[in-house]
């Protein structure tokens, strides 16, 4: 329906017009066409490119949408365009093995938005990046890292440099790095990863860690924004005061209404369920930003999407990548000479690092485990995230040794790391699927603390997995079933999608560390 745009370039558009989000502008007419099953979901229209200025479209669609034989999905096709940028396919040549494979698909999944269309949502950025693919067409914050291990991996270091770079800019312009390069990515983030970015691009000898110290500092002060004001017990947008002396991190979203790239998906969700809508919605966009979309493990019912509670939990994964954070603020500061903010910084990940310990790790379990601090207990749910802390390095050896025994026993299938146990809720990251950015933190904390035979053990079964489906469907995906018998993972919003950009990222690290072994 929709057709190509000429794209304009950026004008000096105000930072606050390129965060308005499509519904913002068009509103009655955004809901409609979303309600109307006019896209196969909500995003397409959230990506659409308008071909007139907004207010000129919305004047249109005031004075023509009561006449008699008004039709919508004319309407549109008249008013916008398709979002042109995802780029032409690619099809993999049989002679091709794996590694040349992911090597040619980086050009494939290279966008720029230097040139790009007025009044859209995609945000402008000002180097090249790379997208995950299949519908994902934008920047994404955390699958960003596990590309850049790829791109590290296929020498491709000037594209991993503009990532990082990318990442830098929209922290500097927004104060935090969105979910996406979208403007209705913008009330929310991701799994902060931006520290270990600036990490591996100053261990490739691209830039030095201090050249990102304004933006490092930036992140912080996002996540830990309110901290100052809050008693024990109180918790502001993203930061939770447990204690007198523990501060602990969750995920969060500064709208509560329902996203824009599932828009008439929430709105069904919500129709069903008894819960408030706003506090629905604000925890469907939490889970967003927490990257486990969806997941048993923020759902009362595992079998009812509508009681996720993901605002309630203090999360191993977020904890420990904010641990991360902080100790790269700390040793920056040192090498900047100001001894008064590394200190303070130090004090803040061994404050940090009590806090894991007394609320995240559960001793009698052995692994680590979310916290309902709402409810002072934890989740019953083992998840993979338990091997973050590993990843970081804030764990003891005692408590990586008990992880891995956990791991071993419970969440290793022949494929790989599992996701969670739970076997039921028909979410995506749940048992069985497996994701690569998890078999990589898994993999690399195992061998951070000599754990090694276990970590090789969960390399060989991920890349088995991989090459498998590689040979029979030329193809790398965003997700896989780890166990015999089923070809494509199941559960999600959406179809399984391909390209991938984070398990072509992790899967050519991999493939590059065992050829260094070897």
């Amino acid at each position: 329906m929709l057709d190509s745009p000429q794209i304009m370039s950026e004008n000096a558009d105000s930072i606050a017009e390129a965060a308005t989000t499509p519904h913002d502008r068009y509103g009655e007419l955004f809901e409609a066409v979303a309600l109307a099953h006019i896209f196969r979901d909500s995003k397409t229209f959230a990506d659409s490119i308008p071909r007139q200025p907004p207010a000129q479209i919305m004047e249109a669609y005031e004075q023509q949408r009561d006449q008699p034989g008004f039709d919508l999905g004319a309407f549109v096709s008249d008013h916008f365009y398709s979002d042109v940028l995802p780029g032409k396919g690619y099809e993999s040549r049989p002679e091709h093995d794996l590694i040349m494979h992911i090597d040619n698909l980086w050009p494939v999944l290279t966008r720029n938005s230097r040139q790009h269309p007025r009044w859209s949502s995609l945000l402008a950025l000002a180097h090249d990046y790379v997208v995950p693919g299949g519908r994902f067409r934008e920047y994404y914050y955390w699958d960003s890292y596990f590309i850049m291990l790829g791109l590290a991996a296929s020498h491709e270091n000037r594209l991993m440099s503009s990532v990082t770079d990318n990442c830098a800019d929209l922290i500097q312009r927004y104060g935090h790095m969105p979910n996406g390069n979208r403007s209705y990515y913008l009330s929310r983030s991701q799994p902060p990863l931006f520290s270990m970015m600036v990490e591996l691009t100053e261990r490739q000898g691209l830039r030095q860690a201090i050249d990102y110290l304004p933006q490092l500092e930036q992140e912080y002060a996002y996540w830990m924004d309110g901290e100052e004001t809050l008693a024990p017990g109180e918790s502001h947008r993203r930061c939770v005061r447990l204690s007198e002396e523990h501060w602990l991190n969750r995920h969060w979203d500064d709208r509560a209404t329902p996203r824009e790239e599932s828009f008439r998906e929430d709105l069904e969700i919500a129709s069903s369920s008894r819960r408030h809508a706003e506090a629905l919605f604000r925890d469907l966009r939490a889970g967003a930003e927490s990257g486990w979309d969806f997941s048993g493990r923020w759902l009362e019912d595992v079998q009812d999407l509508s009681s996720i509670r993901t605002t309630h939990f203090v999360t191993p994964e977020l904890n420990s990548l904010l641990f991360h954070l902080e100790q790269t603020l700390s040793r920056l500061h040192t090498a900047v000479g100001d001894e008064t903010k590394a200190d303070n910084y130090r004090q803040r990940a061994l404050r940090r690092q009590a806090a894991i310990d007394a609320y995240l790790w559960c001793d009698s379990r052995g692994a680590y485990y979310d916290y309902d601090f709402t409810r002072g207990q934890c989740s019953i749910h083992l998840t993979a995230a338990c091997v973050v802390p590993l990843f970081v390095g804030v764990a003891s050896s005692s408590q990586a040794e008990r992880v891995a025994n956990i791991v071993a026993n419970r969440l290793v299938a022949p494929g790989g790391l599992v996701t969670t146990e739970i076997t039921d809720s028909h979410q995506q990251w749940d048992h069985p699927n497996g994701w690569a950015p998890l078999q990589w933190m898994a993999i690399e904390g195992l061998r951070r603390y000599g754990l090694t035979e276990l970590a090789d053990d969960i390399t060989d079964r991920w890349l088995a997995l991989v090459e498998d489906l590689y040979c029979r469907e030329r193809k790398l995906v965003e997700k896989y079933v780890l166990y015999p018998g089923a070809d494509f993972a199941i559960g999600g919003e959406y179809p399984l999608q391909d390209g991938f950009g984070w398990t072509n990222g992790v899967t050519r690290a991999l493939l590059a560390q065992r050829a260094g072994l070897q």
